[in-house]
């Protein structure tokens, strides 16, 4: 197996195609319990946007082989766009018997195969649905096998969904994030384990797109036609539910284990996750406001609140069987956390308060200084909302 990805530990949800045509989350949906399951997910305890009528993982084993929906008959096309004028000197194409197939993306694996941690989120939820290690080949690298010659300025992607064109859920990505990503940043990723383990069907499965810093609609699953195109700009299926389509992943904190009631005087131990956005993570704040008590009209944010910080927990020791032990004890690492696109843990515990009603928040703060909900509090580009608890303090 590849090494983990430690070129990028100065930083471093999925949930992809779980949307309607009109962009917005389909009714199949489950809310994870991160956080529950330890440090990463395991794939059966992922939360889920779902689409497809029926569920592509569902459909029977001989209807999954022959569309390509097990790793014996998984091909992957990439071609120019038909709408457009790319030019490709020699496309993958399974007319032309030159799909890339399960065996020969393993290979590439073999030779340029990466891995890195990453939680997944949607935009448009306010929880991570997952984290998870994801292993894969750059998509660069299979870009490079078709040999671009001219006028490509974006990569359009889809997944399978039951050859019902109504169905189809499609993403784009300029061509320089696929090609040239920044120094220390991650690659796009063309995904085929998760946490060790083969990604499964209900996770996406053979294979899947994997983009570093993006929403899970960024994320396609059942991944099997990549297309160069000359469009200018993005054309994502999830453009029609109003939403951003380039807003990267915010960086935000939620309550994961909060008594809802105590006794007074008696201390309050508390844990949370945060997710780790592009902005980093600096710290993690609770503050405990007593229910009713009028707030200041020009702070709407809580910023005078009396925040105090909480413990962000360190990585863990190691993964398991997942990667070598030690492997996350590398000192950049450890130097570096936490990992920019990841999902953490912390933990508190506040002082004993007085019998009565109180309202409890976390925020976030990232690595400019910029307290959550900023620096974007807007919706449809990652909700970051400060999470309020109600606690009730008994006499």
């Amino acid at each position: 197996m590849p090494p983990l990805d430690t070129a990028a530990v100065e930083q471093q949800t999925t949930v992809s195609s779980g949307f309607g045509t009109d962009g917005r989350p389909s009714a199949l949906f489950s809310q994870p319990q991160i956080g529950l399951h330890g440090f990463l997910t395991p794939q059966m305890k992922w939360g889920d946007v779902e689409r497809g009528n029926p569920l592509p993982y569902t459909l029977p084993p001989d209807v999954r082989r022959k569309v390509g929906l097990e790793r014996e008959t998984w091909q992957l096309e990439v071609a120019a766009d038909p709408s457009s004028n790319s030019v490709l000197e020699s496309p993958l194409l399974k007319e032309r018997g030159t799909a890339l197939d399960f065996e020969g993306l393993l290979k590439l694996g073999r030779e340029h195969g990466v891995r890195y941690l990453k939680g997944v989120t949607c935009n448009n939820l306010g929880e991570p649905l997952g984290m998870g290690l994801w292993e894969g080949v750059p998509l660069r690298v299979v870009i490079w096998l078709v040999r671009p010659i001219a006028n490509v300025r974006r990569v359009l992607y889809d997944g399978y969904h039951n050859d019902d064109p109504n169905q189809l859920f499609q993403s784009t990505l300029p061509i320089w994030r696929v090609l040239e990503e920044p120094p220390g940043e991650l690659p796009v990723l063309l995904a085929y384990r998760l946490n060790g383990e083969f990604i499964s069907g209900k996770r996406g499965g053979p294979v899947r797109m994997v983009v570093p810093e993006a929403y899970g609609f960024k994320n396609v699953k059942w991944l099997q036609r990549v297309l160069l195109t000359n469009e200018p700009g993005a054309t994502d299926t999830y453009r029609l539910g109003n939403n951003d389509l380039d807003s990267p992943m915010k960086t935000f904190a939620r309550f994961l284990e909060v008594p809802s009631t105590v006794p007074a005087g008696r201390p309050i131990p508390i844990t949370g996750i945060a997710q780790v956005g592009i902005s980093g993570l600096a710290k993690v704040q609770c503050c405990v406001h007593p229910r009713g008590e009028p707030l200041p009209e020009d702070d709407p944010h809580f910023l005078r609140g009396a925040w105090r910080d909480a413990d962000i927990q360190p990585p863990p020791r190691d993964l398991g069987e997942v990667v070598p032990p030690g492997t996350l004890l590398d000192p950049r690492l450890e130097a570096s956390w936490p990992l920019r696109y990841t999902v953490v843990h912390w933990q508190t515990q506040l002082e004993g308060l007085a019998p009565g009603a109180y309202d409890l928040r976390c925020r976030s703060i990232d690595h400019n200084g910029i307290a959550q909900p900023m620096p974007r509090p807007f919706a449809k580009g990652g909700r970051a909302e400060i999470q309020t608890l109600p606690l009730e303090v008994e006499g």
